[in-house]
Formats: C-alpha cells, sequence, structure tokens
C-alpha cells in the first residue's frame, strides 16, 4: 500500500507545480489580488520582493527597507484570517483571497513598484534541509519523509476535489428544483388564467344572450 502510494507521488511532481512564481506592477493607489484554491489544513507560504522603478537608468531597483507592502489574506466566507504577513495555514477548503497593497504613499511620487511573488502550499513550505540536520536523517530517509508528505498533500488535494464535487451536486439539485417550482408555478399560474377567460367569456356570452 505505501509502496503504491509513493508511486502516485512520483507521478503527481510531474504535474503538480512546485509553487506559483510571479511578478507584476503596482501603483500609489492600486490594489492586487490573487485567488488560490486550498485544501483544509494545508500551510501556504508567500515569499515577496519590492522593486522601485528608478527613472535615471530606466529599470526597476531593489527597495529601501521602509518601502514594502501590506497583505490581506481572506477565506472563502470572507473572514480575514492575515494581515501583513505571509504565512498561513488554512482551516476550511475553498478560494482564499491573497490582497496587495504599498504601505506608503509619500516616496511614490507617481512612479511604480515591481512585485516579485512567490507562494508555495503544502509540502513545498517545509525546508527539508533543516528537518533533515534537526532530526539527522539520512539521504533515504529525508526522501521518504518527502514522499509521505507529497502523498499526504494529494490527499488533501483529493478530499477537496471531493468536497468541490458534492458543493457543485448541491448547487445542481437546488437550481433543478428552483426550475421545476418555476415550471410548475408558470403551468399553474396559466391554467388558473385560462380558467378566468372561460368563465368571462360564458359571462359575456350570457350577457349578451348568446348562450
Amino acid at each position: 500500500m505505501l509502496n503504491s502510494a509513493l508511486l502516485v507521488a512520483l507521478a503527481t511532481l510531474l504535474i503538480v507545480p512546485l509553487s506559483n512564481g510571479l511578478y507584476f506592477h503596482i501603483g500609489e493607489t492600486e490594489r492586487k489580488c490573487f485567488i488560490e484554491e486550498i485544501p483544509d489544513e494545508t500551510t501556504v507560504v508567500a515569499n515577496y520582493k519590492v522593486e522601485l522603478y528608478d527613472p535615471r537608468s530606466g529599470g526597476f531597483m531593489p527597495s529601501s527597507p521602509g518601502i514594502g507592502m501590506h497583505v490581506e489574506i481572506k477565506d472563502p466566507d470572507d473572514k480575514t484570517i492575515l494581515s501583513r504577513r505571509i504565512s498561513f495555514t488554512s482551516h476550511i477548503p475553498g478560494e482564499h483571497v491573497l490582497c496587495m497593497y504599498s504601505n506608503s504613499t509619500a516616496w511614490f511620487s507617481g512612479s511604480q513598484l515591481r512585485v516579485h511573488l512567490d507562494i508555495q502550499v503544502g509540502e513545498h513550505t517545509i525546508d527539508y534541509a533543516n528537518v533533515a540536520q534537526k532530526e539527522k536523517l539520512t539521504e533515504l530517509q529525508l526522501r521518504i519523509r518527502q514522499l509521505l508528505d507529497q502523498v499526504d498533500q494529494i490527499t488533501k488535494e483529493q478530499n477537496y476535489q471531493r468536497y468541490r464535487e458534492e458543493r457543485f451536486r448541491q448547487t445542481s439539485d437546488s437550481t433543478n428544483q428552483r426550475v421545476l417550482w418555476w415550471s410548475v408555478a408558470q403551468t399553474v399560474v396559466l391554467v388558473i388564467m385560462g380558467v378566468w377567460q372561460m368563465r368571462h367569456l360564458k359571462s359575456f356570452f350570457e350577457a349578451k344572450k348568446l348562450v
């Protein structure tokens, strides 16, 4: 059973990205947000580096220590679970929103920042070199530890996909039920209108002594 799980982990490494790395530009009043789908009980670490535009060189230079970003992360219930730090553990599965905005506006003078952002999820947040040193693990033991962590993360991902499937099924069932009741309501209204029109026509013909 363990061998099968390890094989699954190795195969998944070919399709699962280790991290999401990107960079973007942000202005004085801008707010950039990113959405990350995360299973529950999963550790997320985001590292960022800020560069300030230098008009003299026409490029971006490393920013001074006082220049940085505020970070705000919200869970699927729109509750703020993190602010000004970039390391957290999810407690409910779903879409987590990570927003970044500048911590100051005095130094901008209309220029832009370039922010390099690297988001790591699950076992990719673990410093295995540090783990091996602390726990005195051999290379083989460390590799097995990594594979077990990957299997655990794959299990969480599979559970999250089942959760999404269940939510989608519930939404579909609810939509189908509403469509059904709407059709029934339309039919009832049409029948009532038909009966009313027949009674009205009958009264009209009787008043005109045509019946």
